[in-house]
């Protein structure tokens, strides 16, 4: 099983978000708009980078590679990525799980 995981582009300060996919022998497979690429360090020990053209072409290549999708702590973007493809599911554009992992009450604020 693949599974989509949005998390913020930095590790920040707290360590327990970092993520160890690749030191446990995970693979791990980074899907990136090429002007990102430009302006930002990418992470180099990638299985797979793919580059894509734009923001919607990113989350949809990573919908056709994933079987799932979970969001871990992160910012603006991680919530509107995990919220458009729950969208998505909702809408029955796919049929994939979408969940948060909620690392230390992170998402508390969110809730109504």
């Amino acid at each position: 099983m693949r599974i989509c995981i949005f998390c913020g582009s930095k590790s920040g300060k707290d360590e327990r978000y970092s993520n160890a996919a690749l030191e446990a022998g995970g693979t791990v497979i980074g899907v990136m708009p090429r002007s990102l690429v430009e302006r930002e360090i990418h992470h180099t020990n990638l299985t797979e980078l793919h580059l894509v053209e734009t923001m919607h072409e990113r989350k949809h290549r990573m919908a056709e590679l994933s079987d799932a999708f979970i969001a871990l702590p992160g910012g603006a973007g991680t919530l509107e990525e995990i919220f458009e493809h729950w969208t998505w599911a909702q809408l029955g554009i796919h049929h994939k799980p979408c969940a948060f992992l909620d690392t230390n009450s992170y998402f508390d604020p969110c809730e109504a």
